[in-house]
């Protein structure tokens, strides 16, 4: 007899939202994970007092009020407004563009002077038709705004010129003509009170746990112990690269605890030149307002994914969409298989985003 309802593999917010609604249903859910750790990238880990987030910067947006009230069923969230802050070359610069940035870039002081040197700045790449993300950039934006803001962070995120990156990588390039900071422009944001630890922790009650446990030997040596799968590895990995191996990047952290109450200033700092390694580095403290005598920053390094690598987003280009498809399709024709995740649909997911899809998925549920 199979032991379990779902082997659901991956403890992460797809996994742990399913099996929270599942077992909600009468469903009996084991969950495993590769990792020491439940709560997959949105881990929050407690040092001495500060909420780190391991794996990176999560802040919780939405304008979707059902999955917003959802989420604070687990924990309560504060009102921590996402404001970026650029580095380039000892400058400073607010993000997302806004007036504050176009002060800081041109001295500008109106919305009606902002757009008159954006036009200026942009006249020459009117009648291009961009063949690179660079050509499509500098015709939204102009060289500034390129060089100073785009070209270096960019180039490091994906580890490749952007005279080599599609156009399409920029689908648009929002400007916001008023002195507002506020990075995102939906409804609901905040970060969890206590870590998003504590959520996951919250949503797994009931359901059986095993952590350092890897879904390929797990299964091959359990292959009746559920009637179900819900899989949020990699779709290709599944497979085992049928159609061939899908591209993903990945990030490394370095993490230290500095003798200062406050080292930034802010909890997010990007560093937009190419010469500087690291994309940004976190301050964890100003995510919940810590009060301590020290902090604990992290430096943010993009990289190639290799095996034994975490993988933390897709390469969404047209390639790799090509060979998705066909994993797609072979996904599609399981019947007792579910893909979520980043991973799992290959899709780069927001969390709200994640949370809706598991919540579409198990609405299914009997």
């Amino acid at each position: 007899m199979m032991k379990y309802n779902y082997l659901i593999a991956g403890a992460g917010l797809f996994g742990s939202v399913f099996a929270h609604e599942a077992m909600k249903k009468g469903k009996k859910c084991l969950v495993i994970d590769k990792r020491s750790h439940i709560g997959g990238n949105v881990y929050t880990e407690n040092q001495d007092g500060i909420n780190v987030h391991v794996y990176g910067a999560h802040i919780f947006h939405t304008s979707d009020k059902e999955v917003w009230d959802y989420i604070n069923q687990f924990a309560e969230f504060n009102n921590y407004i996402n404001s970026p802050v650029a580095y380039y070359k000892g400058e400073l610069y607010n993000l997302p563009f806004n007036m504050n940035t176009f002060y800081q870039l041109w001295g500008v002081r109106t919305p009606e002077e902002a757009k008159q040197k954006i036009k200026e700045q942009t006249s020459e790449y009117h009648n291009m038709n961009p063949s690179n993300l660079e050509e499509h950039a500098l015709s939204l934006a102009g060289r500034d705004i390129y060089e100073k803001l785009i070209k270096g962070y960019t180039e490091k995120q994906w580890g490749r010129n952007c005279t080599e990156l599609a156009a399409f990588i920029i689908k648009r390039l929002p400007f916001r003509f008023t002195f507002n900071n506020n990075y995102f422009n939906d409804h609901y944001q905040g970060i969890p009170v206590g870590g998003y630890t504590q959520i996951i922790s919250r949503m797994l009650d009931g359901a059986d746990i095993m952590t350092n446990t890897d879904y390929f030997d797990f299964i091959e040596k359990n292959p009746d112990i559920a009637e179900n799968i819900v899989f949020t590895g990699m779709i290709d990995e599944f497979y085992n690269y049928r159609f061939g191996a899908l591209q993903y990047r990945s990030l490394k952290f370095e993490t230290q605890r500095i003798e200062t109450e406050n080292f930034q200033g802010n909890a997010v700092i990007n560093y937009t030149e190419k010469e500087i390694p690291y994309t940004r580095i976190i301050e964890h403290k100003h995510f919940e307002g810590c009060d301590s005598k020290f902090t604990v920053i992290s430096k943010e390094y993009p990289c190639e994914w290799k095996p034994g690598a975490e993988p933390y987003y897709p390469v969404n280009n047209e390639e790799n969409n090509r060979i998705y498809e066909k994993y797609r399709k072979l996904a599609d024709k399981e019947k007792n298989v579910i893909f979520g995740g980043r991973l799992g649909q290959y899709k780069y997911y927001d969390m709200d985003k994640v949370i809706r899809s598991a919540l579409d998925i198990t609405d299914g549920i009997d």
